[in-house]
């Protein structure tokens, strides 16, 4: 993974951006959208970035950008006509220690900017690390499509109710399960009966203990399809060897991770409400569906 997703908190963040034609401008569309504080070296300035000055959201300073502009600065995005003075102060932004963005140069960028996906607290990047940024923009069209507008309203009311939440139930589990309960029954809708149903989801929270099985050689592409939310749902992952890759990036990645323990724990951990999935060889595998009649085995193209 040549570029490491990170999600910045720009409060605060002082950006530079040089050029302000109509590659700039699409950048400062986005960052327009954060708390970031943003100037705008350039001198020539298009209409939109002018009325983003007029605005307010922007400083704008009309000249030729100078090594002074480097200085106090977080973040840099260089997006001039200019290829020589983009390398340039991209060079001169790296033996700063700033990081620094060449609008269509990713050999020059200690960071890319990713194709974006807004729902206000729910955002979504895709990148392909710069290899294919149309395919990048048509997996954004589709989940344009996928997630409703509805989701921005609907997340700020989960942040308003967080602490309420925590204050009640004190044990991270049962948050987590009430969480669930509540956007199971509300979906990703936002309307007059989502507060009901959050004030329902406190009801009945019991922990139901889930056992999966899986043998250690079942190819992660043949898992069924109805298997991948219960893998993202873990509480544990037990396993005698180290987990196949593939099947690794479909597990949820905070679950605890350890050895088969003997059966008699096995059930100690279902009993007590854990959801775990067991990765053994056939035979190991075969033991514990007749140990454990009600454990789910996860088959190629069956659940």
């Amino acid at each position: 993974m040549q570029y490491f997703p990170l999600f910045v908190d720009t409060q605060g963040l002082r950006v530079l951006l040089v050029g302000a034609g109509e590659v700039a401008t699409r950048k400062l569309d986005l960052l327009s959208r954060t708390d970031a504080i943003i100037h705008v070296v350039a001198p020539e300035v298009a209409s939109d970035i002018e009325t983003y000055f007029q605005q307010g959201r922007i400083t704008l300073t009309r000249r030729e950008v100078v090594e002074a502009d480097l200085s106090n600065v977080d973040i840099v995005y260089l997006a001039t006509a200019n290829e020589q003075l983009n390398i340039h102060f991209a060079d001169l932004a790296n033996e700063r220690g700033i990081w620094v963005n060449v609008v269509d140069n990713p050999s020059y960028c200690r960071f890319i900017t990713p194709s974006i996906v807004d729902r206000g607290r729910l955002v979504v990047a895709i990148s392909t690390a710069g290899a294919a940024p149309v395919f990048a923009r048509t997996i954004r069209s589709r989940l344009e499509a996928m997630l409703p507008t509805s989701l921005a309203p609907l997340f700020d009311f989960v942040a308003s109710k967080r602490e309420e939440v925590q204050q009640t139930l004190s044990d991270g589990k049962d948050r987590r399960l009430f969480w669930e309960r509540f956007f199971n029954a509300n979906q990703d809708k936002f309307d007059k009966l989502t507060e009901q149903r959050f004030i329902d989801a406190y009801q009945d929270i019991t922990r139901q203990g889930e056992i999966l099985l899986l043998t250690q050689d079942t190819p992660a592409h043949l898992l069924p399809i109805a298997a991948m939310p219960l893998l993202q749902k873990l509480d544990v992952i037990f396993s005698d060897e180290p987990l196949d890759y593939d099947i690794n990036e479909l597990l949820r990645r905070d679950a605890n991770r350890t050895f088969v323990p003997k059966l008699s724990e096995i059930l100690h951990h279902y009993e007590q409400g854990e959801r775990m999935l067991i990765v053994s060889a056939p035979e190991k595998i075969a033991q514990l569906i007749a140990y454990f009649p009600m454990a789910k085995h996860l088959r190629p193209g069956a659940l």
